[in-house]
This record gives structure tokens, C-alpha cells and sequence, in this order.
């Protein structure tokens, strides 16, 4: 007889569909090995699949499990969001409460809710970064994979869960204009080990702040639509490096516009505390079952 389980698509960095960054959630997960949750993400074949689980820590929520194609990752951004919406949607939350905790394999993450319904905001937080430099002969490396020019000083690695190869290209235009060698980032990525590269500029006559994109072909996204953590790392590349202040405590970056998406992230960072947040709203595109033989 066949396992069933509730199934939900959504896009998450968006309020219109086809817009944020997709992601499959499977409910009541907890009959599901670590197996099987891994060939039901090569299967979606999304840049992430969330397992929603019964938490084992008694200040939290809900627990989530997070899938690439390829592995399991300790945090992601967009399926925090993603996973927290959907708890409350499923009824695993209830509507209403404003601050909830998630467990994941990172930690208890606090996660915080804007609004109602269409315009719910979810924002969570991100786990402390570990911040490391990059010596000129990686960072040309990764400039000669980029097509573009950065040195070692507008490079970091930054781990917040994954790992991200972070670089300020200054402006939005050189970030929005770049055709990178994939196959030479892969290397790269392998090599680190990192989940993937992200590059930054600063938005001059937008309602944004900040142009964003992530590249992440080792883990077969050759660039992920819109990237919560790539986000975070970038916000904790900012606190390392004394950038903030170009772009203020709370900013809202761009993207996806580069694959025909048009993702908005929240960011905020406590000077106090050093905690970083990202969050954006989110809507359904699907909700069905999934049965399992």
C-alpha cells in the first residue's frame, strides 16, 4: 500500500508566482529515511526540497530537513522561508503566532512573521558566519571564472550553514552583465569545498539596494534564482569588511532578473548582536500528494 504524504510547490522571494525561487515541501515527514528524502529532491530536481519533521527540541516549532539535488545542507535561506510558511499554511504553526523557532541541522533559528495570507513576511535568521580571506592566486582564480576583475580584498569565503565564495563587484551593472565560465566555477567550487560563488553591486536609481547573483553549477544550479544565505553571507561580508554603511542596517536586494525572475530579499543586521535576517513573502503554486510505493 502506498505512503502518502502532503506535498506543496511554492515560490519563495516572491508574491507572484513564477517570480521567487521554487521550492518543494514534504509534510508530516518523518516516515522518510535519509534515503529516500535524497531521491525525492534529485526527483523535484529543484535547487532545494524541505522535510517538514516533528521537532526533537522542546522551544521548537517545527523541524526542517534541506535537500540539494546532490546533498543535504545544514541551512538554506530559501527554504527556511519556504518551510516556515508552509508550517503555518498546513496548520503545523498556528496562523497568528508572530515568533516561532525552527529547528534544523544548524540549530534553533528564530523566525519571525509579517502580515496575513498574500502578505505574510517571513524573516529568519541566519546562523552565525565563519568568515575567511582569500589569497591572490584564489582570487584570480575566481576572477578568471567570473570573467571580471576582483582581487583578494573584495573577496571572502563565508560560512553560514554552506559555504559561499563571496564577491563585491561595486556596481549593480557589472554584476547584471556577467557571463561566467560555469564549468571553471564547478572546479572551483569542488575544490573548497563551497556550495557555490556570489557577487554583489550597489543599485544607484532603483527601490532596491543591492544586484545579487548566485552561481552554484557544482550542486547542478548553474545560477539559483533568488539565494537566502548567499544573501546573509553577503550581509556578514558587509559587517567583516565596514561596508555596511553604503548600504544601511536594513536593505532589500535584487535577484533572478538574469534568468527571468524577479526576487525581493529583506535583510537586516543587528549592529548589537551581529544577527543577520533574511526573509521576503512567498505563494503556492501547488499542493497535492505525494505517494510513495
Amino acid at each position: 500500500m502506498p505512503r502518502r504524504f502532503q506535498y506543496t510547490q511554492l515560490d519563495v522571494f516572491s508574491d507572484r508566482l513564477f517570480d521567487g525561487n521554487p521550492l518543494a515541501v514534504v509534510i508530516d515527514a518523518d516516515g522518510l529515511d535519509t534515503d529516500t528524502m535524497q531521491r525525492i529532491a534529485r526527483w523535484t530536481n529543484l535547487s532545494e526540497t524541505a522535510f517538514l519533521l516533528t521537532p526533537t527540541q522542546p522551544h521548537a516549532d517545527y523541524r526542517v530537513r534541506i535537500f540539494t539535488t546532490r546533498q543535504e545542507l545544514p541551512f538554506a535561506g530559501h527554504p527556511s522561508v519556504g518551510s516556515a510558511y508552509v508550517a503555518i499554511e498546513s496548520g503545523k504553526v498556528r496562523i497568528g503566532k508572530r515568533s516561532l523557532v525552527q529547528e534544523c541541522t544548524a540549530g534553533l533559528l528564530p523566525v519571525w512573521v509579517d502580515g496575513e495570507s498574500a502578505s505574510r513576511i517571513i524573516h529568519v535568521q541566519a546562523p552565525s558566519a565563519t568568515i575567511g580571506r582569500c589569497d591572490e592566486a584564489f582570487a584570480n582564480r575566481v576572477a578568471g571564472a567570473l570573467h571580471t576583475i576582483v582581487d583578494a580584498a573584495a573577496m571572502r569565503k563565508v560560512d553560514n550553514g554552506p559555504v559561499w565564495i563571496v564577491c563585491d563587484l561595486n556596481e549593480a551593472g557589472a554584476v547584471r552583465t556577467l557571463s561566467p565560465d560555469l564549468r571553471a566555477i564547478a572546479a572551483i567550487c569542488e575544490h573548497v569545498p563551497a556550495v557555490g560563488v556570489c557577487v554583489f553591486g550597489r543599485e544607484r536609481n532603483s527601490n532596491t539596494a543591492m544586484a545579487v547573483r548566485a552561481f552554484c553549477p557544482a550542486d547542478g544550479m548553474p545560477e539559483d534564482p533568488v539565494t537566502g544565505s548567499a544573501n546573509a553571507a553577503i550581509a556578514a561580508y558587509l559587517q567583516e569588511t565596514n561596508g555596511l554603511a553604503a548600504y544601511g542596517q536594513r536593505y532589500r536586494a535584487s535577484q533572478g532578473r538574469e534568468v527571468g525572475r524577479n526576487g525581493l530579499v529583506e535583510v537586516n543586521v543587528d549592529i548589537a548582536t551581529s544577527a543577520i535576517t533574511i526573509g521576503g513573502a512567498c505563494v503556492i503554486g501547488v499542493h497535492g500528494e505525494l505517494r510513495l510505493n
